[in-house]
């Protein structure tokens, strides 16, 4: 029943701008935070930007700070990662992740790419 799906991804240019997508449904969003994770072929999946419940604390890999930005809209049950000068090693498949912390189960969206060339 717990649902998380991306949105956004597609092919743009190095130095670029992409907004990336997690719509939920199916529990409390706003209970819960929100972590956005990316995989490129062959590497390992790795944590980019996390967020709070409520939005109020942020975190970001050293890789993408000062250029991505994580943000949340509870009354739409989204979260999103806007990304900015971009990179061709941003090049990756971006999923977004929630865990419950009762249950200690984590949620995985389908995953969206994201293709950074020239």
């Amino acid at each position: 029943q717990v649902q998380l799906v991306e949105s956004g991804g597609g092919l743009v240019q190095p130095g670029g701008s992409l907004r990336l997508s997690c719509a939920a449904s199916g529990f409390s969003f706003s209970s819960y935070a929100v972590s956005w994770y990316r995989q490129a072929p062959g590497k390992e999946r790795e944590l980019v930007a996390f967020i709070t419940r409520a939005g109020g604390f942020t975190s970001y890999a050293d890789s993408v700070k000062g250029r991505f930005t994580i943000s949340r809209d509870n009354a739409k049950n989204t979260v999103y990662l806007q990304m900015n000068s971009l990179k061709p090693e941003d090049t990756a498949v971006y999923y977004c992740n929630t865990r419950d912390r009762l249950t200690m189960i984590d949620y995985w969206g389908q995953g969206t790419q994201v293709t950074v060339s020239s």
